[in-house]
């Protein structure tokens, strides 16, 4: 049985959000790109664990934990990422969660930067993810738009801190 990936795209959901950075692209960088650095700026992280392969490098996966996304239950949430690509020249890299739960299996972050010029950056940061049965789209689109839009945010704060710490 083949499958039509342009009608399994179309049916997922997609979403992005973008917010400028007031620091050159290489720090930007050097501070989405790790993942020792990911608390720093996504502040619901509590804990990174390698799972397997080596940072950077496709087929590398993590397993981040935290406050992400509220649980009924009062647990920390737990996503369990695979790194697809980093292009280091382009700025760019994608993440797909392979487990999770917090019900987003199966979807695909992509992390960009543009050169925005005197010192400031635009950050990129798209998502598509399978419909969640029983939820409604605008909601979770919105949801994961705050969440993004609140760590792009931080961001420049971290590399000041990062940079104080030196």
């Amino acid at each position: 049985m083949a499958f039509d990936d342009q009608a399994t795209r179309q049916r997922k959901w997609h979403g992005s959000i973008g917010g400028l950075v007031d620091a050159p692209i290489e720090k930007v960088w050097t501070m989405v790109s790790q993942t020792k650095k990911l608390s720093e700026w996504m502040p619901m992280v509590e804990r990174c664990t390698d799972l397997e392969g080596n940072e950077g490098i496709p087929g590398y996966v993590r397993l981040v934990s935290g406050f992400m996304f509220p649980q009924q239950d009062g647990e920390r949430s737990w996503i369990k990422e695979r790194l697809v690509s980093m292009d280091t020249s382009s700025y760019t890299y994608v993440y797909k969660m392979e487990a999770s739960n917090v019900g987003l299996d199966g979807s695909v972050n992509t992390l960009k930067l543009v050169d925005y010029g005197e010192d400031s950056s635009l950050v990129n940061w798209s998502f598509e993810i399978d419909p969640v049965e029983g939820a409604c789209k605008e909601s979770i689109m919105d949801f994961l738009g705050f969440l993004y839009k609140s760590c792009i945010n931080r961001i420049d704060g971290a590399i000041q801190a990062a940079s104080k710490q030196v």
